[in-house]
């Protein structure tokens, strides 16, 4: 059975390769192609397609709102942004909507047609410097750890309570530590980060993404 494809483009020349790319290559058929998000999501659940491949940049509503609204309805069929926009932004928030994956407009044809085929054997296709953006923003930033090496284990324990909410009191007594104590510990812990606040201190040692 050939995979079912839709397409969301409002580039006429862009839009009309790829149905001529889908339509002439075996295993695949081209069930309905769309220049704006409207005309989709009113067709698009009829269609039924395996898979859907959808630029973000439309006129109107925006192709993330347009899965992200498609998504509720067609919950089998997949869908794949086809898009220039590769900024992290854009690229979670299609993740986010539904998308199960996203590629680059500048991709090959033979790579567009395996990355549907992925979408629809229930694969994440992506290309690869969307894919090195996706791993890079699950690790820490190496400038936040060498912040948070600056502090000793016992500061690094009350800065942990300070990012729970707790207040010095109860920091003291969690500790066995006067309240003094803690005091001279936040205040060594404002002067190695080179900060004023707890806020700021919080925010100096997680900016790359360290969770307690």
């Amino acid at each position: 059975m050939a995979i079912n494809v839709a397409i969301i483009e409002d580039q006429r020349e862009l839009r009309d390769m790829l149905v001529v790319l889908i339509n002439g290559s075996n295993g695949f058929s081209c069930a309905g192609a769309f220049e704006n998000a409207e005309d989709a999501i009113t067709s698009i659940p009829l269609l039924n397609p395996d898979v859907v491949l959808v630029d973000i940049h439309l006129p109107g509503q925006s192709g993330i709102s347009c899965v992200s609204q498609l998504k509720q309805q067609c919950m089998d069929t997949h869908f794949v942004m086809c898009t220039s926009l590769e900024d992290n932004e854009s690229i979670f928030n299609a993740l986010k909507a539904g998308a199960a994956g996203y590629i680059s407009k500048s991709s090959s044809p033979i790579k567009i047609l395996d990355a549907i085929t992925d979408a629809y054997n229930g694969g994440a296709p992506m290309s690869s410097q969307i894919a090195r953006k996706v791993v890079a923003s699950f690790q820490p930033d190496k400038n936040a750890n060498s912040e948070l090496q600056k502090l000793s284990v016992r500061e690094q324990e009350i800065l942990q309570y300070l990012s729970e909410g707790y207040r010095y009191k109860e920091i003291s007594g969690f500790l066995y530590i006067s309240i003094e104590t803690v005091r001279k510990h936040i205040h060594n812990i404002y002067d190695k980060l080179q900060v004023n606040s707890r806020t700021d201190a919080l925010n100096k040692v997680t900016k790359g993404g360290i969770t307690w």
